[in-house]
């Protein structure tokens, strides 16, 4: 039994993923700080063990029949738990939001609003009092009836539909309509109605050019076609449908993703006529609250929209009590640095760590006491003037009653944390240890520490002469989001960052610059995408090295003999993978009431092959066992072979060079954090050998990301402008910032306060910027550039 008075989180025998029979011990009610190098083992701690551990028993509590609802993780590889609460998880991870998901629906102040506006708000004289879901653009009942609630209307026109007037519709005038047989058909079908289609597009009369693009008709004339040579040609009944429907009815039916952003270039969107773009019907637009509409509040930024709520002494009791709830949930949301986002704004255009704190923030409001929160790298994409809002408001949720577990590689939250956890000492099979549990101060005496090496100021940074650049790029003018005809001009064949405080506009700026650019040369955009949605992308598809493992094993005696070429290896194709699992390497198992369960394919245990293709061997390992090998493992094992597979050992090496030694070669892309999928594709492009100018764009390079790993890539980077290269860099992290050769900082602010170029130029002369946000931070790393 858990002894109810023990003040410890006691972990036994943890064995998830790369751990080592780990036990350790942490104390309730603390921040604890788990850290290591990307791959120690920290998160299968933190998460796959004590997280999933605590979500296990709660879901023990609930019925079977409910337990079928709820997405769960399994039983964690442990020995035993004792003295664990509840557990709250808060990922990074991201779900696939639609462009109805807002920040309003997700931190459920939308809800609060409208119960505003349907209890408090100000009618017209003689209007129903209506329910909080005609409020809502995402209701029926809300939702404006030409536009479905999403504020835009596609519309053609027909200086989009025909770009060249001058052309006749034989020469192609109508560039809207489709390629091929299709063009042709409806241009013979028009032929038949009467048309001319040999005169200029210009010279037809507006009735019969309205007529072509826009009717809705669609009549079925008998057309006959022209012959072709030797080709005899029958009569058919040919059925007409103007441009217009075309292109609508393309853009929202095609499963083509090439037709679909085809018919998009013939398309405006443009705010809905009937509702303006307030995505609601007219009567809950009728409704005013402090003399403005529901939409309107929504547009505002939250600071802004707080202020306003500010009602007056004699406003109703129930004006009074939603008012206050409502001002409560925002100054949490404000507090965590981000007052500038408005409720409206779409999810798919905030980052992972916006998204992160709009959760912690609802979490904050919950009010739940004697929890564990465990927390992904909540730091992560945070300036280091918004870390200082997020550690007050960590401090808050501990101070509630709970106890906080963040996996964390910034180092101002380690030396917050009142006990820290440090995994090591390296990455995968050479991590997976507890090296430190205990109070900061005591890691200083750990000589395996990774962590303790950066954390106490150990190592200098190394001196670096600022590169003189061989010429400029200039950017913009750009208006868009909170940019207002911005420009920045950036140096090529240096190292630039840019920084501001979150929502300051740098993706945007940065966003905004295309290969057309004079200077650009090629464009390569490393973003932190996922590299696969499902398990059968990993590592080696990824980078082409899996491509060039198959040739290794087909070109091998015995594969010859039996008549196995490249497909054969394959685990997606039929023919060497195990058909039981369709070579997934596991299987589904319904069970009755319960969630289906995921379990070892039973015929060939996870192997993914057949035991036919397993029979082949490659200097002693078969297919699936050098699959399961770590990079690390892989660079060794080709290697010594030799000549025989230069180009494996080539991507191997370029994988290890920035710091992913420790990923197996199969594994999957949906077991990937975004910093390590964006490493994967910075690798890919490594290994390519090219000559001529690059630009590299690389939005937050560092998320996830150990100092001692960044230092790894950094010297990646550094090489790529050494070998005339630019490399430009969104970034929050001093060291790197300090390092690079010019700086733009945007900013003062977020929001409406930021989308100014606050700074620019070396990083000595960013740092004393007035008015910067950046400033005294790099000024703090340049100082002695200690760590």
């Amino acid at each position: 039994m858990d002894d109810p008075h023990d003040p410890f989180v006691r972990v036994r025998g943890a064995r998830e993923h790369n751990l080592r029979g780990v036990d350790v011990d942490i104390p309730r009610d603390v921040l604890a700080v788990f850290t290591g190098v990307s791959g120690s083992g920290k998160s299968s701690l933190a998460f796959g063990t004590i997280y999933a551990e605590a979500q296990r028993r709660y879901f023990e509590s609930v019925a079977p029949y409910a337990r079928r609802l709820i997405h769960q993780v399994g039983a964690p590889k442990v020995g035993e738990i004792t003295g664990l609460p509840p557990a709250v998880s808060l990922q990074q991870r991201r779900s696939s939001p639609t462009s109805r998901s807002s920040v309003g629906t997700v931190t459920t102040l939308s809800n609060s609003l409208r119960m505003l506006f349907s209890r408090a708000g100000t009618y017209p004289p003689g209007a129903q009092r209506l329910d909080s879901d005609a409020f809502s653009p995402n209701t029926a009942a809300g939702a404006c009836p030409e536009c479905h609630g999403l504020g835009l209307v596609h519309r053609t026109t027909e200086a989009l539909l025909v770009p060249d007037p001058a052309l006749s519709i034989r020469e192609g005038a109508i560039a809207a309509w489709p390629g091929a047989w299709q063009g042709k058909n409806l241009r013979d079908v028009l032929d038949a109605l009467g048309y001319d289609v040999d005169r200029p597009w210009r010279d037809l009369p507006q009735d019969e050019r309205d007529w072509i693009l826009f009717t809705d008709e669609q009549p079925v004339v008998t057309v006959h076609p022209v012959r072709d040579a030797g080709r005899i040609q029958r009569p058919y009944q040919g059925t007409y449908m103007s441009a217009n429907r075309y292109v609508l009815k393309t853009f929202a039916d095609s499963k083509s993703q090439t037709l679909r952003t085809k018919a998009e270039r013939f398309l405006d969107s443009a705010p809905c006529p009937v509702c303006g773009g307030a995505r609601l019907r007219a009567e809950a637009l009728a409704v005013t609250f402090a003399g403005r509409t529901i939409a309107e509040l929504a547009h505002l930024p939250l600071a802004d929209l707080a202020q306003l709520l500010d009602v007056p002494d004699d406003a109703s009791e129930t004006a009074r009590v939603l008012t206050a709830d409502l001002r409560a949930r925002i100054a949490t949301v404000t507090e965590l640095g981000l007052g500038y986002l408005g409720l409206d704004r779409a999810t798919p255009t905030l980052s992972a760590g916006e998204l992160q704190r709009l959760r912690l923030a609802t979490q904050l409001r919950s009010g739940l006491f004697g929890v564990v929160y465990v927390l992904d790298e909540p730091s992560a994409g945070l300036h280091p003037a918004d870390t200082e809002s997020l550690l007050t408001v960590l401090d808050r949720l501990k101070a509630s009653g709970n106890s906080v577990f963040v996996v964390e590689h910034h180092l101002d939250v380690m030396r917050k944390a009142d006990w820290l956890v440090d995994v090591g000492p390296l990455a995968g099979e050479h991590g997976g240890r507890v090296l430190h549990s205990g109070p900061v101060a005591d890691l200083a005496s750990v000589a395996d520490s990774a962590t303790a090496r950066f954390l106490f100021g150990r190592e200098q940074a190394p001196e670096r002469a600022v590169r003189e650049p061989r010429g400029w790029l200039k950017v913009g003018p750009v208006t868009r989001h909170n940019l207002r005809d911005v420009s920045a001009d950036v140096p090529l064949g240096a190292f630039t960052a840019v920084t501001g405080v979150s929502g300051s506009g740098k993706s945007t700026l940065i966003g905004s610059v295309t290969e057309e650019l004079e200077g650009v040369g090629r464009l390569v955009v490393v973003d932190q995408k996922p590299i696969g949605r499902t398990p059968r992308s990993n590592l080696a598809t990824y980078t082409g090295l899996f491509d060039v493992v198959r040739k290794v094993f087909a070109a091998t005696g015995e594969a010859k003999t039996r008549g196995y070429g490249v497909g054969r290896f394959s685990f997606n194709v039929a023919g060497g993978r195990c058909e039981t699992c369709q070579g997934e390497g596991f299987v589904s198992v319904e069970l009755l009431f319960l969630p289906s369960t995921y379990a070892p394919c039973p015929d060939c245990a996870g192997a993914r092959y057949n035991p036919e293709t397993l029979e082949v061997g490659y200097r002693g390992r078969n297919i699936a066992e050098v699959l399961d090998l770590t990079v690390e493992g892989a660079a060794a094992f080709f290697e010594e072979a030799g000549d025989d597979a230069p180009a494996v050992v080539r991507s191997l090496r370029t994988l290890l060079d920035v710091g992913l030694g420790y990923l197996r070669l199969g594994q999957p892309a949906t077991e990937l954090s975004g910093g390590e999928a964006q490493r994967i594709k910075l690798a890919s492009e490594l290994q390519r050998l090219r000559r001529g100018h690059t630009l590299y764009l690389l939005d937050e390079p560092t998320t996830g990301l150990h100092p001692a790993d960044t230092d790894v890539l950094m010297r990646q980077l550094h090489g790529l402008v050494d070998a005339g290269n630019s490399v430009v860099v969104v970034e929050h992290d001093m060291m790197v910032v300090a390092g690079a050769d010019w700086v733009i900082d945007l900013g003062p602010g977020g929001g409406d306060a930021g989308g100014h170029v606050v700074a620019a130029g070396p990083p000595s002369e960013v740092a004393r910027a007035a008015g910067s946000r950046t400033g005294p931070y790099l000024a703090e790393a340049l100082s002695g550039q200690t760590r």
